[in-house]
């Protein structure tokens, strides 16, 4: 937008999605100033398994996407430069960021670790208008030497929509009043919270644009979206009223690593999995969850996935208590001759109340209580010394025999959250 022309009178909520632009391949291109200009894609390898996390524009002029197989991308940008991410650079660099939108207001609700909302509503203490507040976040971002683009809207589903019309580095605003007329010609996949099954459903009943799905009879959103279809009606007519939250509800905790080379051997798999809850249990730790769901996910060389879950006998925010579960798991989901390219780990449940719950875990409940809670608690003291250990020197400077084992076979692609661990 031209920052320049002068701005119409604002009324009413404003919020703003600010969107880091390529963000992980920005923070590569500022590290390395030779790479920059250059098509440079992070995660994955070009020669082994594993998937696109980012690229740059540059990358993307060729056809290259996020989550895309890594040899497509190679075959589809040959000259690229290939890094296989650098995750406390990013988290560092984002930090920035986060800092500099609170400084702006204290209504900010970060949804990852390049995407944020925040609410800059006008009133009698801050007059100030929104797309200049937005102008001065993009400068002072840009300081630091990645960009942004924004949206600026009266709810967070237009922001969300508006901060990807103009990329990188654009602001695009949708004045009150002007939501519907914005949101009504864009397709429906715009849309967040429309994934490819939903965006079917809607196809298959005549639904192809915000604005027909706006003006859709609740019965038929109601067969697509269930109890959201209300929700989802608002959000597609821009008329969402869903606040800035400073605490998103956290409802799973989880990681999972694509692997350089299929895994066939079930030791190969446990020890993967062992390192790859260490993370999940510290990211849980950090966070103050315990949760009462264990679940582990497999992919196979075909691309399939299955998983499967664990009710533990008590909320649990401990690794060490769940390596005894694992064989089981993983022979419900694997057996000799099969190749795995993915696992992943999740925690979830934490809101759950403690009942009468069957447990599956017999090497747990054999243990005496007075010894099974002594184990607990030397877990806790072993953890919290590792974990203070890695926050102050780094990942690696405390590793599990596992942790060796899996070291060198994953690909540089990893996930946190992943949507499906169900």
């Amino acid at each position: 937008m031209d920052h320049s022309s002068p701005l119409g009178p604002w009324e009413g909520r404003a919020i703003l999605l600010v969107d880091l632009d390529a963000f992980f391949a920005s923070v590569e291109q500022l590290d390395h100033p030779a790479w920059r200009g250059k098509p440079v894609i992070v995660g994955g390898d070009a020669h082994r398994h594993g998937v696109v996390s980012t690229c740059s524009y540059e990358a993307r002029a060729y056809g290259v996407r996020s989550a895309m197989p890594a040899s497509t991308a190679a075959r589809l940008c040959p000259d690229a430069i290939w890094t296989p991410g650098h995750f406390d650079r990013y988290r560092a660099v984002s930090k920035q960021v986060m800092d500099i939108l609170r400084d702006e207001t204290p209504l900010v609700q970060q949804v990852s670790i390049d995407e944020a909302f925040v609410d800059v509503t006008p009133n009698q203490l801050n007059t100030e208008h929104p797309v200049s507040i937005a102008c001065r976040i993009q400068e002072r971002v840009a300081a630091l030497g990645v960009t942004c683009s924004i949206g600026v809207g009266t709810t967070k589903a237009v922001a969300k929509i508006a901060s990807d019309q103009d990329k990188p580095r654009g602001i695009t605003v949708v004045y009150p009043g002007t939501e519907r007329a914005f949101m009504a010609p864009l397709p429906i996949r715009d849309l967040s919270g429309i994934g490819p099954a939903a965006e079917a459903a809607l196809k298959a009943r005549g639904i192809k644009t915000l604005g027909q799905m706006a003006e859709a009879s609740t019965d038929l959103l109601r067969s697509v979206f269930g109890v959201r279809a209300i929700e989802m009606r608002l959000r597609a007519a821009g008329a969402d009223t869903s606040e800035v939250s400073l605490e998103d509800e956290v409802k799973s905790v989880s990681h999972e690593v694509t692997f350089a080379e299929d895994l066939t051997r079930e030791a190969d798999i446990l020890a993967s999995l062992f390192s790859i809850s260490s993370n999940v249990g510290r990211r849980l730790r950090r966070k103050g969850l315990k949760g009462r769901t264990l679940a582990v996910r497999m992919r196979y060389d075909d691309r399939t996935t299955r998983s499967v879950q664990r009710q533990l006998p008590a909320p649990s925010d401990d690794e060490l208590s769940w390596r005894a579960l694992f064989p089981a798991m993983v022979r419900e989901l694997w057996s000799p001759g099969m190749k795995v390219r993915l696992l992943g780990v999740g925690v979830s449940g934490f809101d759950e109340r403690a009942g009468q719950l069957d447990s599956l875990f017999d090497t747990l409940e054999e243990m005496p209580e007075a010894a099974n809670r002594a184990a607990g608690e030397k877990n806790q003291r072993l953890l919290a010394a590792t974990d203070q250990l890695k926050e102050r020197f780094g990942e690696g400077a405390v590793r599990f025999g596992s942790d060796l084992s899996f070291e060198g076979k994953n690909t540089g692609s990893s996930s946190k959250n992943p949507a499906d661990y169900k």
